[in-house]
């Protein structure tokens, strides 16, 4: 049996972005998962059935740390010889295909799932630009897991086209349709979810999955949703996710409202996220930059429509006014306006809803994309 590396510079990718993925392969290929936080790293291993490998890296600038992460990873690749490294987050994209290429691995692969880049400019734009070209040369192949991402990629002149490719109609890893069911959540658990988050029957209840940071449009979110209020006082905002003070914090004024304002529902981060779906009636997910967002995906299978930022991902997932609506990013007059119509447009939100899951189960199922990499996989066996 070959062997395979799949990287992550933190093992919540692992056990979220690549859901059961490893899984899957782990019949065809001997399989390593190697990321920082050895504790989490390992239950993400017992959970998936494969080895793992602990090495720490931060998702920072952190050249010293990054340099030992790199030294670690180079030594562990040439002991091991696996077949194909994969990688997957930006961080351990550089490590690992630099740690790869200098282990004299066969078959070199990462998957851009986000451009963290499209958001900064200056120097750091100029570095992060630098480091992207280096990932990408150290690569033998480049997965983006959108078409909007290829498109980036090649027009900032990354890499050369020849390399790049869309593994099924992209995304990281499909969804399961099965698992993301309506039907799945019973009457009982939706009336008693409802009641503990103080949802009454008529409220129009609109959510956000995702980390809670300016770059994902949560301050605009929240501006828009009390513009709502003035209009529509029943209604609820459910944000399921957390914080992410160090990286992209939200502005103190909104962190105030969301603790404050007896409308907006926080819950943290859930194990099963498909009751907080169930319960509510459209998705907002107002991003700046996305590679493939699986919220959109998720909400979709489970038969919401969604208001999303005209970007690469969403607007691969959504179709204009027919599973759900466009916005311009960072304008929340179009997402108070978005989100006015889906409330007051009965007909139209019924249209969109019609049309929500069988959009997703049909373009994303998520065994059709794993089938789908492992035909590529096993493409490069060919090649050693």
């Amino acid at each position: 049996m070959f062997k395979l590396t799949r990287i992550t510079t933190v093992p919540i990718s692992l056990e979220k972005l690549l859901n059961n993925q490893l899984l899957f392969m782990k019949d065809y290929y001997e399989i390593t998962a190697i990321s920082s936080d050895k504790e989490n790293l390992e239950k993400v291993g017992k959970s998936q059935k494969i080895s793992v490998h602990a090495i720490e890296m931060t998702r920072k600038i952190t050249p010293w740390k990054d340099l030992k992460a790199l030294w670690k990873l180079y030594l562990y690749l040439k002991k091991e010889q696996p077949l194909i490294v994969h990688t997957h987050t930006p961080k351990a994209g550089t490590i690992g295909m630099i740690a790869s290429k200098m282990a004299g691995v066969p078959h070199r692969i990462h998957t851009v799932a986000g451009l963290p880049l499209l958001e900064t400019n200056g120097g750091k734009r100029k570095l992060l630009n630098l480091v992207e070209k280096i990932t990408y040369s150290c690569a033998s192949k480049i997965y983006p897991n959108s078409k909007g991402l290829k498109k980036i990629i090649i027009q900032e002149g990354f890499c050369k086209p020849e390399k790049i490719k869309i593994i099924s109609n992209g995304s990281t890893n499909g969804i399961d349709s099965q698992f993301f069911n309506p039907e799945k959540i019973s009457n009982e658990l939706l009336f008693h979810l409802k009641k503990s988050l103080g949802i009454q029957p008529d409220d129009f209840v609109f959510v956000y999955v995702g980390r809670l940071t300016g770059d994902k449009g949560i301050n605009e979110l929240v501006v828009a949703f009390q513009k709502i209020l003035t209009e529509f006082d029943n209604t609820k905002l459910l944000l399921v996710g957390f914080f992410e003070s160090e990286l992209d914090p939200l502005q103190k004024e909104t962190i105030i409202e969301i603790k404050n304002n007896e409308r907006i529902i926080f819950v943290p981060f859930q194990e099963d996220i498909r009751p907080y779906y169930a319960v509510s009636n459209t998705l907002v997910f107002p991003s700046y930059r996305e590679g493939f967002p699986n919220a959109v995906l998720e909400a979709g299978a489970m038969g919401l429509p969604s208001i999303v930022t005209n970007i690469n991902g969403c607007n691969e997932i959504i179709e204009d006014y027919k599973n759900g609506i466009l916005i311009p990013p960072k304008n929340p007059a179009a997402l108070f306006m978005a989100m006015k119509k889906i409330i007051s447009d009965t007909s139209l939100r019924n249209y969109l809803q019609q049309n929500a899951r069988q959009m997703i189960v049909s373009r994303f199922e998520q065994i059709v994309l794993w089938k789908a990499l492992l035909d590529e996989y096993q493409k490069l066996e060919n090649h050693v």
